[in-house]
């Protein structure tokens, strides 16, 4: 049986990039949960720090940001970037809500968690452990799902039509078995809302954000972009090039699953190969289309 652990020392240095690189999405959402009166907000598996970073600035003076995640270099790299702004503790949502609680040190006002409950083995005692922090009236945000983001034209010219579509399908099969290999792993059988209401929550809705950039794509954007799909591949992969580097330039080796048909896999392969004449970071037709859900729900007064 094929089994997945996500090793998150190294994945600190993009979790850094993303966090620097969605700093204008952070802002608008944390400028928009943020009310009156919040002293206290929590970034919980908070990777590069980027929302906490954007709460503190949202925040009035005097009002206290913690950023918290399992991983230390993951946290590392969140307090480099945040520069003192927040403070950062080391904890984890399986161990319970006692050892965030610790990390905390009051009841919380909002607590963000973006695509960390979802590492947890079981999801439903995490959104418990992190419900149970929260004062009177405090919010839970989750972002988690959405829709498949949208960046490539349907033809490239390389491979079969429908690359991304396929992408997103392995990258879903993918998550299954990682969520299969946690210790202690936990179905959910039923969605977000409803896992924020078990939690004794109310007035629990979700809001949906769109995010269109239209092509072409500036050169920092384009880069970006396609780095996201090199790491989105080579994790499939299991091995970013053949000696291992990770620079992107060798030769993408199938993984034990075979997540990617061979033919895909060659696609990818001409697609991300900066000397070739496929490489996507050449192109003009690009863009960026993404639709992320937050889930929000309010502790009883």
């Amino acid at each position: 049986m094929v089994e997945i652990e996500i090793e998150w020392a190294e994945e600190a240095g993009r979790l850094r990039a993303s966090a620097e690189g969605e700093a204008d999405w952070n802002r608008t959402v944390a400028t928009s949960l943020v009310r009156d009166g919040d002293q206290v907000a929590v970034d919980v598996g908070c990777g590069g720090g980027g929302m906490a970073k954007a709460l503190a600035d949202a925040l009035p003076a005097g009002a206290t940001v913690v950023a918290i995640d399992a991983d230390p270099d993951v946290l590392e790299q969140a307090r480099q970037h945040t520069g003192g702004a927040v403070r950062c503790e080391l904890a984890s949502m399986d161990d319970g809500a006692e050892p965030l609680r610790k990390a905390i040190d009051a009841p919380a006002d909002l607590i963000w968690a973006s695509a960390s409950v979802h590492h947890a083995g079981d999801q439903q005692a995490a959104v418990e452990a992190l419900a149970s922090l929260l004062a009177p009236g405090g919010r839970l945000a989750l972002a988690e799902g959405g829709l498949p983001a949208r960046s490539l034209p349907w033809d490239l010219g390389v491979g079969e039509p429908g690359l991304e579509l396929r992408l997103d399908l392995a990258q879903d099969q993918w998550f299954k078995v990682m969520r299969e290999s946690l210790p202690g792993s936990v179905p959910m059988p039923y969605g977000w809302t409803d896992a924020l209401t078990r939690a004794g929550l109310t007035d629990v809705t979700t809001r949906s954000i769109l995010t269109e950039t239209a092509p072409p794509l500036s050169a920092e954007r384009l880069e970006h972009l396609v780095s996201g799909f090199r790491f989105r591949v080579e994790r499939l992969t299991g091995t970013s090039s053949e000696t291992g580097h990770g620079h992107g330039h060798g030769h993408l080796v199938p993984a034990d699953a075979d997540w990617l048909s061979p033919d895909d896999l060659a696609a990818w392969q001409q697609l991300l190969d900066p000397d070739g004449p496929h490489y996507l970071g050449r192109r003009t037709d690009l863009a960026v289309l993404s639709v992320r859900s937050i889930h929000l729900g309010h502790a009883p007064r």
